[in-house]
């Protein structure tokens, strides 16, 4: 590029009152969002919802004015825990990895208290509401790998809020098939809200 190119191009920039603006609101990730948590999360890591390039949430009712964007790299720094339950989708244990739902709050900015609500919502739209006291009692995780791989959106992925029915006695008797009402797999959004 030429000197004067250059020069003419920063200088364009640097006329441009938006940049800063709009940097400020995005996620202060390196690579893509992959999880989103919004409500009481402290500082948080990026601005309110945008309804013209945050779509989905958007499309799916989704509001918060401060929420803390995580990508893959920020979900892998988080301290990790291994399951492995019976799966409904093949009657198979599988090993499941990945930080504890609490772990992802935390780093997230949000103080854990009493009566805190979790509304766990996936990419196809389905929602669920739990408390933290449960989330905590069921020691329900935010799995990003299967068997040693990373999850796939498509699949289960890229996040799944689950737990291992199998060791939990208010899910080990029931039908494999009724354990994972509470576990929305394509997790992409929390919101915490006081009960």
């Amino acid at each position: 590029m030429k000197k004067r190119d250059f020069l003419a191009l920063a200088s364009t920039a640097a006329a441009l009152p938006v940049g800063q603006a709009w940097a400020a609101e995005r996620p202060a990730t390196q690579s893509p969002a992959l999880l989103t948590v919004g409500g009481p999360v402290g500082k948080g890591n990026r601005g309110p919802l945008d309804v013209e390039l945050d779509q989905m949430l958007f499309k799916h009712g989704v509001k918060f004015s401060t929420a803390f964007a995580f990508d893959a790299p920020a979900l892998m720094r988080l301290a990790r825990v291994t399951i492995r339950p019976t799966l409904e989708y093949d009657n198979k244990v599988h090993a499941l990895s990945g930080p504890l739902l609490t772990t992802v709050l935390r780093a997230a900015g949000v103080r854990l208290a009493p009566g805190l609500r979790l509304g766990l919502r996936a990419v196809d739209g389905y929602n669920v509401v739990i408390s933290l006291a449960d989330a905590e009692a069921y020691q329900m995780m935010v799995a990003t790998h299967i068997d040693g791989q990373a999850m796939a959106l498509g699949g289960l992925g890229p996040q799944w809020a689950v737990y291992d029915a199998d060791r939990l006695p208010a899910f080990k008797d029931k039908p494999v098939k009724e354990r994972f009402g509470l576990c929305p797999w394509g997790l992409y959004y929390i919101d915490v809200s006081q009960g």
